[in-house]
C-alpha cells in the first residue's frame, strides 16, 4: 500500500471519526435543553397549582362556615338593606369590610371565623335567633370580601405552603434540593422563607443577601391573581438545577465519551499499525536485498571455485585443487554464519533460548575481540585498543553470547568508520557490575536513527552504494541479549563525529 492510499484511509476515518463525535454532541445538547425545557415547564406548573390551592383552600375555608343563600343576603346588605348587627360580638369588632381591610379588626382571622362558626351551629327557634344566624351569615360573606384586605401573611399557612410545593414538585418528578420564599410586593420584601416567617425591622425595605438569589430566580408566579392587585410573589430556587437537569444524560454522556474514546484509540492503534506494518515490509524489502548481497559474492565464489576444480588444467595439481577447495570452505563457512544469525534471531523472537550461564573474565573476553578487529582496522589505516581499568572483571553469564556482543559492537565500529578508523574500549567497576564503554569516531547517528537501531531488521543508511554489509539484526541481538543478562545498553551518538554504546553487566545472575 501506498502513501497516497494510506493518507487517503487516515483522512476519511478522521473524518467519519470526527462528525461522529460532532453529531454525538449535538444529540447531547439537544437533550440537554429538551431538559431544561421540561424542567422548567414543570416547575411553572407546580408553582401554579400551589397558587391554586392556596386560592382554594382560603375559599373553602370561609365556605365550610357559610350556610346556603348567605350571598343574596349579602348582596341585599350592599344596595342598601340595613344589616342589624347582634349585642353579642365579639371584642374589637369592626364589621365593616372598609375597617376590615385598613386593620381595625383586631381578631385574628381564625378566631373570627371560629366564632361565627360556634354562632351559627347554635341550635334554636325563636325570631331573634334566626335573625341573629342570618345577619352571621351575612358577616360571614363580608369577612370573605374582606380577606383580600387582610395582610398576605395571615392569609398564608406555612405548613401548608410547604406540603403543597413538596406534593406539586414530587407529583411531577423533581426531587432536588430549593429554596423558596414569599414576595410581598407592598412590604416590597420576604415576608416567608423556607417555611418561616422572616422578622421584620424598622430599616428600610431592601433584598437581603440572604435572599438575593431567591429573589433573583427565573422562577416566580403571583400569588392570589384574582385580586385586584396581586399581594405578592411566589419565588424558588433550585441551587442544583445543573446537575438535575443532567442527571438523566450522564450515562449517555460518559457512555459517548467512553465509546467516542475506545474509537479515537482503536483509530489510532490502526493508524500505528498501519505504519508499522508499512516499515517493517520495507525493513523486510531491504533484509532481502541485503541477503541477496550476501549471499551473492560466496555464491559467486564458490562457483568459480568448483568450476576452475574440474576444469583439466587444474584437476590433476593438487596444490590448486587443495587451494579452491579451501576457498569453497571458507565462504561456505561465511554463508553458515549468516544463516545462523538469520535462527539465532528467530529464536530469541519465539524466547526459545536458554543461557548457558558460567562465570566469564570480560578482559579475556575484550582482549580477545580487540585482536581480531585490529586486523581490520589496521588495513585501513585506523587503529583498536582496550583500556581495561575494571579491577574485578568476573560476572556471570553466556560466554558464547557475551562474546557475540562485543564483536558485533567492535564490527559495526569498524564498518561505520569509513576512514582510519579509531576504535576504543574501556571497561571500569560501578556498583553491582562492570560496565564497558566502545567508542568510535565513525559517521555518527542522528536523533531519529537512535530510536531506531535496536528495531530488527534496521540499518542506518550510508547512502545509495551498499557499502556496508549486514541485515540489520546485529544491534538488536545486542539488545536482546543484554535484556536476557539482566543488564543495560546506552548509547550516545553525534552525527558526524561518532558514536559510543555503553554496556552495563551485573556481577550475579
Amino acid at each position: 500500500m501506498n502513501k497516497k492510499a494510506i493518507w487517503a484511509i487516515i483522512g476519511l476515518m478522521s473524518a467519519a471519526v470526527l462528525g461522529v463525535v460532532i453529531l454525538q454532541m449535538d444529540l447531547i445538547r439537544t437533550a440537554v435543553a429538551v431538559n431544561e425545557e421540561r424542567f422548567e415547564k414543570n416547575i411553572y406548573a407546580a408553582l401554579n397549582a400551589v397558587t391554586r390551592r392556596l386560592e382554594t383552600e382560603e375559599s373553602q375555608e370561609v365556605l365550610q362556615y357559610s350556610l346556603n343563600g348567605f350571598q343574596n343576603a349579602y348582596y341585599q346588605e350592599m344596595n342598601g338593606a340595613k344589616l342589624d348587627l347582634p349585642d353579642n360580638l365579639p371584642p374589637n369588632f369592626n364589621w365593616s369590610p372598609s375597617d376590615m381591610a385598613n386593620g381595625g379588626n383586631q381578631v385574628s382571622r381564625g378566631a373570627w371565623l371560629n366564632w361565627l362558626t360556634a354562632e351559627l351551629l347554635n341550635d334554636c327557634s325563636s325570631p331573634e335567633c334566626i335573625k341573629r344566624k342570618d345577619t352571621y351569615r351575612k358577616l360571614m360573606v363580608i369577612f370573605e370580601q374582606s380577606a383580600r384586605g387582610i395582610p398576605l401573611e395571615e392569609r398564608i399557612k406555612l405548613k401548608q405552603l410547604d406540603k403543597f410545593l413538596k406534593q406539586e414538585l414530587s407529583n411531577r418528578g423533581i426531587d432536588t434540593e430549593y429554596s423558596y420564599g414569599i414576595f410581598s410586593r407592598e412590604k416590597n420584601s420576604f415576608i416567608i422563607a423556607d417555611g418561616h416567617y422572616v422578622v421584620e425591622d424598622d430599616q428600610p425595605k431592601e433584598i437581603l443577601p440572604g435572599f438575593r438569589t431567591i429573589f433573583n430566580s427565573r422562577y416566580k408566579v403571583d400569588l392570589f391573581p384574582e385580586d385586584a392587585t396581586a399581594p405578592g410573589m411566589l419565588m424558588i430556587h433550585f441551587p442544583q438545577r445543573t446537575s438535575f437537569v443532567w442527571r438523566s444524560l450522564w450515562l449517555n454522556f460518559l457512555g459517548s465519551i467512553v465509546f467516542t474514546t475506545i474509537i479515537l484509540f482503536c483509530f489510532a492503534y490502526t493508524i500505528n499499525v498501519i505504519f508499522r506494518q508499512k516499515k517493517l515490509s520495507s525493513m523486510k524489502t531491504d533484509f532481502i536485498n541485503n541477503m541477496t548481497h550476501e549471499f551473492k559474492t560466496p555464491i559467486a565464489t564458490i562457483s568459480l571455485a568448483a568450476d576452475s576444480i574440474i576444469s583439466p588444467m587444474i584437476a590433476g595439481k593438487a596444490d590448486k585443487v587443495g587451494r579452491f577447495a579451501n576457498i569453497i570452505k571458507q565462504e561456505n563457512k561465511r554463508m553458515n554464519s549468516q544463516v545462523e544469525k538469520v535462527l539465532q534471531m528467530a529464536l530469541i523472537d519465539k524466547k526459545d533460548f536458554s543461557l548457558k550461564v558460567s562465570d566469564v573474565n570480560l578482559h579475556d573476553i575484550i582482549h580477545n575481540a580487540v585482536e581480531n578487529i585490529s586486523l581490520q582496522v589496521e588495513k585501513k589505516g585506523g587503529k583498536a585498543w582496550a583500556e581495561l581499568e575494571a579491577s574485578n572483571p568476573m560476572i556471570e553469564g553466556d560466554n558464547i553470547h557475551i562474546s557475540n556482543i562485543i564483536n558485533n559492537l567492535l564490527d559495526n565500529a569498524n564498518k561505520y568508520s569509513p576512514d582510519e578508523p579509531e576504535i576504543s574500549v574501556h571497561t571500569r567497576n560501578v556498583p553491582n557490575g562492570v560496565e564497558v564503554t566502545i567508542s568510535d569516531k565513525g559517521i555518527g547517528m542522528n536523533k531519529e536513527q537512535r530510536k531506531h537501531i535496536f528495531d530488527k531488521f534496521y540499518r542506518v543508511h550510508t547512502g545509495d552504494v551498499h557499502d556496508v554489509k549486514g541485515f540489520g539484526l546485529g544491534l538488536s541481538y545486542v539488545k536482546a541479549m543484554m535484556t536476557a543478562h539482566q543488564g543495560q545498553i546506552d548509547v550516545k551518538s553525534e552525527l558526524g563525529k561518532g558514536s559510543s554504546f555503553t554496556l552495563f553487566f551485573p556481577c550475579k545472575q
